[in-house]
């Protein structure tokens, strides 16, 4: 039975798992809101926690402790110099979740995991114009005037359709191949 045992593996091996949750906390130092399935952001958010705890305790240790898991120098600098002078006077509860619904592909649950203190940021895309699908270029005015009139020729005449005692040439399938019927008659 696995009464007491929290740690959620994601279906990789613990050094994978860990460089992936490290990985996930700096990008969410860095971006301040990354979009991630709903189990990984579950997973982030013990640890994204715990270095902010850290960041507030603003000591060589703590600096020290929160580079041996982060891994990367310059999010541990974002992490105690912008992250946890933010979330000073909170006990706690530094991420929200904020689910998504389902993935088109694989129908996985979606999430964006932020930081409580951060700005909220609301994704509007911009009204845009419908745009016309044939590009019309108008000539300059220097065009025109240098361009000279010329005559519209007759438009080509249309090949006629073949007459009734000429037989149609069978079409060539290339489907895995194979010939026509016809022609392998």
């Amino acid at each position: 039975m696995r009464h007491q045992k929290k740690t959620v593996k994601l279906g990789r091996t613990a050094e994978h798992r860990k460089a992936l949750l490290a990985n996930q906390v700096c990008s969410l130092i860095e971006h301040r809101r990354i979009k991630t399935t709903l189990a990984k952001a579950k997973a982030v958010r013990p640890l994204a926690e715990r270095m902010v705890t850290l960041g507030k305790n603003d000591s060589v240790h703590a600096r020290r402790m929160a580079f041996s898991t982060l891994r990367q120098k310059d999010a541990v600098k974002k992490l105690f110099a912008e992250v946890a002078p933010r979330s000073a006077n909170r006990n706690g509860g530094y991420t929200r979740i904020v689910r998504l619904g389902q993935r088109k592909s694989d129908s996985a649950s979606m999430a964006f995991i932020e930081w409580v203190d951060a700005a909220q940021v609301i994704e509007e895309k911009p009204a845009e114009e419908k745009k016309s699908k044939r590009k019309v270029t108008e000539p300059s005015a220097k065009e025109k005037e240098a361009a000279p009139k010329q005559k519209e020729a007759p438009p080509a005449p249309k090949e006629a359709p073949p007459t009734p005692t000429e037989e149609p040439k069978p079409k060539r399938r290339k489907w895995f191949g194979r010939k026509s019927k016809e022609a392998a008659k």
